[in-house]
């Protein structure tokens, strides 16, 4: 395989297979390659543990092959789809194993908030942009947004994912919707209850989380907007913020 020369893969974590809990591929047999390190510091982030640098001796900087190889473990040798994420998997060079998957049968998902483009974005199946909304605590650059679309071109089905926690957040993912009024948009409510990244517990506020949930049903039907689709993050309702799930 090529990927011994490609530089190494910062990993936090690789597990599954499981099922993908949001967005346009709720509900799919899912690998998860889960990067380490991320250009951005989310207010509510639920995978401290791949983004805060305190963290950073538990990213293991891995080749093409060690991750395919555990890749194929879990998977049993059958294709399916392998979900990167992170942190923000934009930031690391997962070309070269992309593209040994797909000669190997499988497919590739990406989710990133849009901040850094590539151009293997191109060569992906799913290309999910969850731009960040005020409660984030973040700022979205629309111009590098621009180019991690430009970089994708006509490659892989994209999507924007929201999160939306408030007013604030609604009135944004409306707004983000309408400049990109050709792609598909996918509402979440927020999780507000992050647990320490060790917590086994991982417990969560769901009666917080299907409050909101209601709340942004009532949004989008009273505001007729029906474009767009509201989902849980279904992962979350069936084990919290625990990790490897």
């Amino acid at each position: 395989m090529s990927g011994a020369r490609e530089a190494p893969i910062r990993v936090s974590e690789i597990f599954g297979p499981t099922i993908q809990g949001e967005g346009v591929l709720i509900g799919l047999p899912t690998v998860f390659v889960r990067t380490g390190g991320c250009d951005y510091r989310c207010s509510w982030c639920d995978t401290l543990h791949a983004v805060d640098s305190d963290y950073r001796d538990q990213w293991l900087p891995m080749s093409v092959d060690e991750i395919w190889r555990e890749v194929r473990r879990l998977s049993g040798d059958m294709p399916l789809t392998v979900s990167l994420s992170g942190g923000n998997p934009a930031i690391q060079p997962l070309g070269a194993l992309i593209a040994h998957g797909h000669s190997e049968g499988y497919t590739f998902a990406l989710e990133t908030q849009g901040s850094v483009a590539k151009e293997w974005f191109a060569d992906l199946d799913t290309l999910v942009l969850s731009p960040k909304p005020p409660s984030s605590g973040m700022e979205t650059d629309w111009a590098a947004f621009d180019d991690c679309l430009r970089m994708a071109a006509a490659g892989p089905q994209i999507a924007l994912k929201i999160v939306v926690f408030d007013d604030r957040d609604y009135v944004f993912a409306r707004e983000a919707a309408a400049r990109y009024p050709h792609l598909p948009v996918y509402l979440q409510p927020g999780n507000h209850t992050p647990p320490p990244p060790d917590d086994d517990d991982a417990r969560i506020d769901i009666d917080g989380i299907m409050d909101r949930m209601l709340w942004l049903v009532g949004k989008v039907t009273d505001d007729r907007w029906f474009a767009a689709r509201v989902l849980p993050q279904l992962h979350v309702l069936l084990w919290g913020n625990k990790r490897g799930v």
